[in-house]
């Protein structure tokens, strides 16, 4: 009996030992709810953030932001130097790093991932459009192997933000091993160095990522990361209270006191890099373009018809700041002096009579479908926008597209007013004044510009403050142009919203960053 006492104890601990290691192994899952999918998964060839949400988290650059802030420091780079006219930057190689199919991170692969963006002859170009190249990266003469892991960039011209800008997704270094195997199909196998690697894209619904065992820095803490796709913001709260997901973006601002007062959550917010506007398209050469456009009358009206204030009120519900100026607030370089349009449709009545339009036109106001930092709900935005133009006279019909196509036809000026907006990718005012409202970035087919808004002098002044080192004088240089920008109205900017994200109370270890770059190795689930 007594044996037999025993061999049922050690049996019993045996199993209970086993059940535990059992528990032990079972991988930390984390299910992120995004407002919307993909668009690609080529760093390079996207403008996207539902892309580059995904993306920063499989792909790492030579510098990067420090954890929630704008300041640059080493990533697959260990250091850097330049030369004293500032057109050559050579970068130092980080040794020892594997790609996750194995093949090794070098200057090859550096030399690569930026020359197939600026070499029109290279093999890989033709497999993308390389927007963010023109917008942020044409200074770049190029880019050369000096040894196995060292690799000099050579300028045009001196290039004040180029550092920051090679903290950017579009830097990010990607597998030539891995793009030479999947040919025009690369962007949706993606390979790079970073802590998570690509599993699977199930479009319209989820893409999974799983921890990178062999990442050369300190490694995820959670086992696989998926992004699952839920539009509607009231779905995505739901969700995350019943537990099929751990996280959400763009919570309805009506929500915001419900979330607070439920004890299993937790809300993350602060100011914005950031700006949510509607654009005019002003380009003649453009298939969207309307006549009553190409009159800054008719553009300064519509900015008097718009009640921002009501629209941050009512729609933003406290979780943004009527905005005045294509920057943010919190940048350096914003002109604070520039008074707003008022909301006077008297004042829009009497500019659209004085430019030939006493009833008014019919047009098309387009609204993105998908959520996004700078508009939570894009929908009700361009409802509340279609009622006070209406109210003056301008009859807009609502448009709206999926996401990529709603993207690829305002790059080709297919709108005559559509509402968008921006995140900055960097913190410099380049950003804003250079990317979305100079006359280099209004190409049809690729523009960054939608308003298709171009003045030589607003160009010269981007021009002279890109080339300028001095920091206080390229602000007043951008402090000038928000002055033209603001009266040549191809804009009228809406809001700055906060960032906010809802994670259950078991996340621990996220940080906000203030371009909004979403980054997951440091987040714990703690039960």
């Amino acid at each position: 009996m007594k044996k037999l006492l025993v061999v049922l104890i050690t049996t019993l601990m045996v199993v209970s030992l086993f059940a535990g290691c059992k528990q032990a192994a079972q991988p930390k899952t984390l299910v992120f709810a995004k407002a919307g999918d993909a668009v690609e998964l080529d760093p390079a060839d996207v403008t996207d953030g539902e892309s580059v949400t995904v993306m920063n988290n499989i792909f790492e650059g030579l510098v990067r932001y420090k954890p929630g802030t704008t300041e640059v420091e080493p990533w697959l780079a260990t250091s850097w130097d330049v030369s004293q006219d500032g057109l050559v930057w050579t970068f130092h190689l980080r040794q020892g790093v594997k790609f996750h199919d194995g093949t090794p991170f070098n200057a090859d692969a550096v030399v690569f991932s930026f020359e197939r963006q600026r070499d029109k002859n290279h093999p890989f170009h033709k497999y993308g459009k390389w927007e963010y190249w023109q917008w942020c990266f044409s200074e770049i003469k190029k880019t050369e192997k000096v040894d196995d892991y060292t690799v000099k960039i050579t300028l045009d011209h001196p290039f004040a933000p180029f550092l920051s800008t090679m903290a950017m997704f579009t830097a990010y270094i990607v597998s030539p091993t891995n793009c030479e195997k999947w040919g025009d199909q690369w962007f949706a196998h993606p390979v790079g160095t970073g802590p998570f690697k690509f599993v699977e894209w199930i479009k319209g619904d989820h893409i999974t990522l799983e921890k990178n065992t062999d990442y050369w820095g300190e490694k995820a803490k959670i086992d696989k990361l998926i992004f699952k796709v839920i539009p509607d913001a009231s779905q995505r709260l739901l969700s995350l209270q019943k537990g099929e997901v751990q996280g959400i973006e763009f919570p309805n601002p009506d929500d915001l006191q419900k979330i607070s007062q439920d004890n299993n959550l937790q809300i993350l917010s602060e100011p914005g890099l950031n700006v949510g506007y509607l654009a005019m398209n002003m380009g003649q050469d453009t298939p969207g373009f309307q006549k009553p456009f190409g009159d800054v009358r008719v553009r300064q009206a519509i900015n008097y018809a718009i009640n921002k204030k009501a629209i941050v009120d009512q729609l933003y519900k406290g979780t943004a700041v009527v905005a005045k100026n294509p920057i943010p607030p919190t940048l350096w370089g914003y002109n604070d002096a520039i008074q707003d349009y008022e909301y006077n449709p008297s004042k829009a009545k009497e500019l659209l009579k004085e430019a030939g339009y006493p009833n008014g036109f019919k047009t098309q106001l387009w609204a993105m479908p998908v959520s996004r930092p700078y508009m939570f709900d894009p929908q009700k935005i361009a409802t509340a926008i279609q009622a006070d133009l209406k109210a003056v006279g301008i009859d807009a019909e609502i448009v709206t597209y999926d996401w990529g196509t709603y993207l690829q036809k305002t790059e080709n000026g297919e709108h005559p007013m559509a509402l968008l907006g921006w995140t900055a990718d960097y913190a410099d005012p380049d950003d804003f004044l250079y990317v979305l409202l100079d006359s280099d970035s209004a190409t049809v087919g690729s523009a960054g510009n939608i308003a298709f808004y171009r003045n030589p002098k607003v160009h010269e002044l981007n021009i002279q403050a890109q080339r300028e080192t001095d920091q206080a004088k390229r602000a007043e240089l951008y402090k000038e142009a928000q002055v033209i920008i603001h009266n040549d109205a191809p804009w009228v900017p809406l809001a700055h919203a906060k960032q906010i994200l809802v994670f259950n109370k078991n996340v621990q270890g996220f940080v906000l960053y203030p371009t909004g770059d979403y980054h997951f190795e440091t987040v714990s689930l703690t039960k």
